[in-house]
């Protein structure tokens, strides 16, 4: 099979599209036939060797790429339970460690990984789902506000900002949503109530001027960092990060970190809401396996309002 590992090379890494044995699935593994699988800016943070250069995983000769992925399942190793050869899947290979990953023609998952793919919905469109869908949901879940209180989310027409305006408006949150002036339009149509434009002097003073005395918590999606989003929220507030590093719980404000972990039956009420049009999804283009160079040099680039998608 075909499969985007990085290597280095010289002072960096250079992508190749390696020939590699199709895997076979051992107890409890799920082996998926992928249709489609997003590029995320996880992936080029593992392409470029950053993510080894920190320790998040060993340094090795080859790494596959790739997390998020739509596609069928071909064949079940022993004691695989709910799932039959056949069946359409989305799922989330979000190890690190690993010879191919989701940027491949298969990809073997645990089934913690997987959840049934939405109906009606193109895979192309259900592979920007996982990861960045689960990421928000999390963090909301990391937020713990109740229906009726405010939540700042920062990068908010970006894929994880997105999904998250959008679930926290359905927890009955009042959002305020930080994003280019140009997407006020998308960001209200999401549901946030009020809109501060990035690049606004005194973020703080902005957001406390919409919310007096401060909203009960942020999400910062866009990784400003606690110092440029803290004084936006209200003393014993909460602040979520999906940065490495939490804020300091200035104020006595809650800070933390969510980093996303597998959870199948969130991601299968994720992909029933996107079945049912509950969830805005967004590609902005897509690449043939083969030009995957081209898609991750396409994202470095920026700019970008919704996710890449490779399509084996």
């Amino acid at each position: 099979m075909h499969a985007l590992v990085s290597r280095p090379a010289g002072d960096g890494h250079v992508l190749e599209l390696a020939e590699l044995p199709r895997p076979e699935p051992g107890p409890g593994q799920v082996r998926v036939r992928i249709r489609a699988a997003a590029v995320n800016p996880v992936d080029a943070a593992t392409a470029s060797g950053a993510l080894a250069a920190i320790g998040f995983h060993p340094r090795r000769d080859a790494v596959g790429l790739g997390w998020d992925l739509a596609g069928t399942v071909d064949a079940l190793g022993s004691g695989v339970t709910g799932y039959a050869v056949g069946d359409d899947v989305i799922g989330i290979q979000h190890l690190l460690d690993v010879a191919s990953g989701a940027h491949a023609d298969y990809a073997l998952l645990d089934p913690v990984q997987v959840a049934p793919a939405p109906a009606g919905v193109d895979p192309v469109a259900a592979a920007t789902i996982p990861l960045n869908a689960l990421t928000a949901e999390q963090a909301l879940d990391r937020a713990g506000l109740a229906p009726g209180q405010t939540l700042l989310v920062t990068g908010a027409a970006g894929a994880v900002g997105a999904f998250a305006v959008e679930l926290a408006v359905r927890r009955g949150l009042r959002v305020v949503a930080l994003a280019g002036a140009s997407d006020e339009a998308f960001v209200r149509g999401l549901g946030a109530e009020w809109f501060v434009p990035r690049g606004t002097e005194h973020l703080a003073a902005a957001v406390r001027a919409l919310v007096p005395g401060g909203v009960d918590g942020a999400v910062d999606a866009a990784v400003l960092g606690g110092t440029a989003v803290l004084g936006a929220v209200r003393d014993r507030g909460v602040f979520v990060t999906l940065g490495a590093v939490p804020a300091a719980p200035l104020r006595g404000i809650d800070t933390g970190i969510v980093l996303v972990a597998a959870d199948a039956e969130r991601l299968a009420a994720l992909s029933r809401l996107a079945a049912a049009g509950g969830l805005t999804l967004r590609v902005a283009a897509t690449y043939p396996l083969a030009d995957a160079a081209k898609a991750y040099e396409r994202l470095g680039a920026g700019g970008l309002r919704g996710r890449l998608v490779l399509v084996p």
